[in-house]
């Protein structure tokens, strides 16, 4: 197994389209109060830890954006990488889950988007992301990109990004192939 940096990644925070239930991909929507707390408790999480020498590293869209103010301590030198971008949900973006039927309820949504970027472009992204992480870096990024940078810097192959756990307001720590959620 190839050995990445250390990595605390976060999702950001929850969005009125993740109350809504649509799917946001390439589009954006803002925090809602509550997502704006779950920042705040990551920035908790962050300021407990020894952060020297990390960098931060944000993806562009605004909800990570939005998170990373919020929560990566002043400290932390911060870039944004396009790499760290939702997985493209094509002709479905902005769309809600509701109204695409059973496909909507689960992972497989991903897949069959008209359009969309799947697992697999997906996953050539983030491996292509990783190998250029030069130090212990704080990730800020979203739901599935989250899980498959996870999966595949624990080691694990792509289909697990089903498995391997998500969640708003927590902080995830990989390092040596191995993650621990902190919450």
């Amino acid at each position: 197994m190839r050995s990445f940096p250390e990595l605390y990644v976060l999702r950001h925070g929850e969005t009125v389209w993740n109350v809504e239930g649509r799917l946001q991909g390439g589009l954006d929507s803002a925090l809602t109060a509550r997502g704006r707390a779950q920042a705040a408790r990551q920035g908790e999480i962050l300021a407990s830890l020894e952060l020297y020498g990390f960098s931060g590293i944000c993806s562009p869209q605004g909800r990570a954006a939005e998170t990373a103010r919020i929560a990566l301590p002043e400290v932390l030198k911060l870039s944004y990488d396009p790499a760290l971008r939702e997985i493209g949900m094509g002709d479905w973006a902005g769309k809600a889950r509701a109204d695409l039927g059973d496909v909507g309820k689960g992972f497989d949504l991903y897949e069959a988007a008209p359009g969309g970027e799947g697992f697999t472009a997906l996953a050539r992204r983030c491996a292509a992301f990783l190998e250029g992480v030069q130090g212990p870096a704080v990730l800020v990024t979203h739901g599935i990109t989250s899980r498959m940078i996870r999966t595949l810097a624990t080691g694990q192959p792509i289909e697990m990004v089903r498995e391997i756990g998500g969640g708003q307001g927590c902080v995830y720590h990989v390092a040596g192939g191995v993650q621990k959620r902190i919450d």
